[in-house]
């Protein structure tokens, strides 16, 4: 007999024991199992509340999270350190951040305790929406800071293009005598690699060994591969993946493969890429990059060998997706997609915004679109990227000066990131874009990654 059974037997009928199986459950990943229990309850405390937000944000429900929270306050409960944590997680990977803030605010005004797990939480939520002057701000209000915590500095410094201060404040964690970790050395990585610092990556990363240590492992070396890919040396960052003391990732080989695209090496992109189909033949990101190496050169033919790869295994290109926050309300648009409630009008913006662009000399990238069909038409098709829908959004709905914030489950690319930085300028607006990788913060004309991605 299961201890649902018990339950409905009539047995272990106690708090606890509700909380305990409603953890079980979702220890387990029955979801469905745990929310049915929940509600089942004659009443629930505050661990209870807690359990399911928690299972909720670590199974990737982030939505559920968030709702649940929001009726939590409803009941008057108090949420614990445990729920908040967890929320602001689900805010950070929803980019809600006025709800962010809002809790951030419920933290203050409710004097509750920013301990180190809650600290470095909200330090994280704010480095990944793009407000850095908030995370810095929490990060140095807290009385009590671990590793755990420069680490989220450091990598959000990083991936926001704050490279010098990045790297400073990793100097400075050494100085207060906390101990760097693997993870510091991922964003300190990262900083390098983000900035094209070959000769300081390199430095950093053989004083992982020889000063600190510390083996690096295959992350790490796939962040080498991507400095040297990034800046061009392809073939030293081959060169270092055939030395790695353990067997290359994929992540490690992709790494190379999108430097071949970036720098038009096609011959050992070609190599690299039928390599990785064959590593990971459910990878759709590798088939798309493969192909487009392809379709740069022409090769109509070989694109749709790709394709049929594709469809054998029953790949499916992920779409391009990007959320924007207004009003507390995350929109979601997909390439390509019009079936937004404000369609007509934000056709309407593209329009004016397509105006504006060709006044800035803005010529389409027609190259970024892999299909074999007349220009106008691969116009029209990068003009409908989810990013530029987006924005288009952002400027009807959010009025200057505030920012327009978006968030992207892909790289930018190059058609995007121009037409960012002239819309910038255009509009006068500030413009923050997350990508896979990292922040671009556009304003007036140019980009913080200053075009280097």
């Amino acid at each position: 007999m299961d201890a649902q059974n018990f339950f409905n037997d009539g047995f272990l009928l106690d708090q606890i024991s509700w909380n305990s199986m409603i953890s079980g459950y979702l220890r387990c990943g029955s979801i469905e199992d745990a929310k049915t229990l929940f509600y089942s309850m004659p009443e629930k405390d505050v661990v209870s509340w807690s359990a399911m937000i928690s299972g909720y944000a670590q199974h990737e429900r982030f939505s559920e999270a968030v709702d649940l929270f929001h009726e939590m306050q409803l009941h008057g409960i108090r949420p614990d350190v445990t729920a908040l944590v967890s929320v602001i997680s689900a805010c950070t990977h929803l980019a809600a951040l006025d709800l962010g803030k809002w809790v951030h605010a419920y933290i203050s005004k409710n004097k509750i305790q920013v301990n180190i797990i809650l600290g470095t939480t909200l330090i994280d939520m704010y480095m990944k929406c793009g407000c850095v002057e908030n995370a810095l701000e929490v990060f140095y209000a807290m009385e009590q800071k671990g590793v755990s915590t420069c680490n989220a500095l450091i990598l959000g410094l990083a991936m926001n293009g704050l490279i010098e201060k990045s790297l400073h404040m990793f100097a400075d964690m050494k100085k207060s005598g906390t101990v760097p970790n693997e993870i510091t050395f991922m964003g300190v990585l990262g900083a390098c690699r983000h900035m094209g610092l070959v000769d300081e990556g390199r430095h950093y990363f053989s004083s992982m060994t020889l000063e600190h240590k510390i083996e690096p492992n295959v992350k790490h070396y796939g962040c080498m591969v991507d400095l040297l890919g990034r800046a061009g040396l392809l073939k030293e960052a081959e060169e270092l993946i055939e030395s790695m003391p353990m067997a290359p990732d994929v992540a490690t080989w992709g790494a190379l493969l999108g430097a071949c695209r970036k720098h038009q090496n096609n011959e050992m992109g070609e190599r690299v890429g039928r390599k990785l189909i064959q590593l990971q033949p459910d990878h759709d990101g590798f088939h798309v990059l493969l192909s487009n190496i392809y379709a740069s050169k022409g090769n109509w033919g070989d694109v749709l060998e790709i394709r049929g790869i594709m469809a054998q295994h029953g790949v499916v290109k992920t779409p391009g997706c990007s959320m924007i926050e207004a009003n507390g309300i995350v929109h979601e648009f997909l390439a390509g997609d019009m079936t937004h409630p404000h369609k007509n009008d934000i056709e309407h913006m593209l329009d004016v915004v397509a105006e504006k662009l060709k006044i800035e000399g803005y010529a389409p990238t027609t190259s970024e679109v892999s299909l074999d069909i007349d220009e106008e038409e691969k116009e029209s098709a990068l003009f409908r990227h989810s990013e530029k829908l987006a924005v288009a959004f952002g400027l009807i709905i959010i009025a200057p000066p505030t920012p327009i914030r978006i968030m992207k489950n892909l790289r930018i690319c190059n058609d995007c990131h121009i037409v960012m930085k002239l819309i910038s300028k255009a509009f006068d607006r500030e413009i923050v874009v997350r990508d896979r990788h990292r922040f671009h913060h556009f304003k007036c004309g140019s980009c913080s990654c200053m075009d280097f991605w």
